[in-house]
């Protein structure tokens, strides 16, 4: 990895111009918001204050709802869920949605799902576009070239009320990833790697902007995973410049737009994309060496090759002393092997690793093996389409067939909100997001990995290293 002079005035930048209605001055601007999304979890508080000052939302036909936080994910689940006040939280968003005119993903919609998983599948995120959404990892949506900020509940009000948002510009960080990848390395991989290199504050303020030969060669899907782990780097949003696997991708959602809208839009979007190719970088990285990686600690920069050990600590008082909390926390000692480690749960399933790709990763590792004794092992997909869509391909039957549990979608133990978790001073390896404390249950011990490297582990009973299995 190396380091560059200065930013570029690149992708990033055009997009920002495009959006911006004025500079407010002292680095602020106003700008236009083309979609708004909101979850169960802060929808409601928005939408009812909204209505207590009397306000109504601007562009209703541009504003989405989908009930996916809180929700449990269990087969024949209903408003009532395991979350304190979980029920209220629903049945208020639900109310004040269908107040406010909003097209809601109700439980029992067969496009409900993840906020940042149903955006991109339906087409209700398009390249180009600006989106808001009170969740810090919407910059998923930075993948397909939209400008997407993660917001808080008062900035949602400001936006349903005027369609716009008084937003910091964040100076680009233009990241190159060059070199091709092998399998069974992810762009989760890709991205713990990255995260681990450059520390959790690696990109506080900036605005990724992803370019390079290995950013071209990903999928769609792997691309949304890797701009929604740029979250983890306390990036302000991230993006990738539209090409033809953007599009080809948006040609097949079912809101995309059609005929001579397309070609207009086709036109806008390639325009806007440019040509950036000869633009500096302020980082470089290679990704061609890069192995499955696995987290350690309670940061997602906590992060080492699936083979490798917890490492010695290093650099100033606070990083040791960060160090220290982390292997105390999770119960490990510097030196320790990763594999060594017994886990007693597995989770596949989250808006970072919940997609059709995911799942089909995971199942090829799965089929014909079974999850090792005393593990609890949890399948939830990302969105009700993908989980029709795994069916369809018999994928259920080869998770349910291993020993893992079959959900309906949601973000269920991607984090713990008082619902259903895994136990204290349990470990499990989670393709999730984060790993922080507790985060998925008091006291529970999260080590992130990618979706194969996560069914490697539920069979062997250990953190597994999915290249000794084979078949992947």
């Amino acid at each position: 990895m190396t380091s560059g002079a200065g930013t570029t005035r690149g992708y990033f930048d055009r997009l920002w111009d495009l959006h911006e209605i004025r500079d407010l001055g002292a680095g602020r601007s106003l700008l236009a918001i083309d979609r708004i999304f909101l979850h169960e979890r802060t929808g409601s508080v928005a939408l009812e204050e909204l209505a207590r000052r009397g306000r109504s939302v601007r562009a209703p036909a541009r504003t989405f709802c989908t009930m996916d936080h809180i929700v449990d994910t269990l087969p024949g689940r209903g408003d009532v869920t395991r979350v304190p006040g979980g029920t209220a939280f629903i049945l208020a968003t639900r109310r004040a949605a269908q107040a406010a005119g909003l097209r809601t993903f109700d439980l029992g919609d067969p496009q409900q799902g993840i906020v940042h998983v149903i955006a991109p599948e339906l087409g209700l995120v398009l390249p180009g576009a600006s989106v808001a959404c009170p969740d810090s990892h919407t910059a998923t949506q930075g993948a397909l070239g939209a400008l997407a900020f993660g917001i808080g509940s008062s900035e949602a009000e400001h936006a349903l009320a005027t369609g716009t948002l008084r937003v910091r510009r964040p100076a680009a960080l233009r990241i190159r990833i060059d070199g091709r990848t092998a399998a069974p390395v992810t762009a989760k991989d890709l991205a713990l790697a990255l995260i681990a290199r450059l520390g959790a504050a690696g990109a506080a303020g900036r605005a990724i902007e992803y370019c390079g030969s290995a950013i071209a060669a990903l999928s769609m899907e792997a691309r949304m995973t890797l701009c929604n782990l740029s979250a983890e780097l306390s990036a302000v949003t991230a993006v990738i410049a539209p090409d033809d696997t953007t599009f080809e991708y948006v040609a097949a959602r079912p809101l995309a737009p059609r005929g001579a809208l397309w070609e207009q839009a086709l036109q806008h979007w390639r325009l806007l994309s440019g040509e950036d190719a000869g633009s500096p970088a302020d980082i470089v990285f290679d990704a061609a060496q890069l192995a499955p990686m696995v987290t350690w600690g309670t940061s997602p920069a906590q992060a080492v090759p699936v083979d490798g050990a917890v490492p010695e600590p290093a650099g100033d008082a606070a990083a040791r002393g960060a160090h220290a909390r982390a292997i105390a926390y999770m119960g490990l000692a510097p030196g320790t092997a990763l594999g060594d480690l017994p886990i007693d749960g597995a989770f596949i399933g989250s808006c970072t690793n919940g997609r059709l790709s995911d799942l089909r990763d995971a199942a090829r590792v799965l089929e014909g093996r079974r999850v090792a004794p005393g593990v609890r092992a949890i399948c939830v997909p990302g969105s009700t389409e993908v989980k029709h869509a795994a069916e369809a391909e018999g994928l259920d039957r080869i998770f349910v067939a291993a020993g893992f549990e079959w959900r309906e979608s949601g973000c269920s133990m991607c984090f713990y909100a008082g619902g259903e978790s895994f136990g204290p001073r349990q470990r499990v390896v989670s393709s999730t997001n984060r790993n922080f404390e507790s985060r998925q249950g008091p006291e529970t011990r999260t080590h992130l990995a990618s979706p194969a490297t996560v069914a490697a582990s539920a069979v062997l009973g250990r953190i597994a290293d999915v290249r000794k299995l084979g078949r992947h």
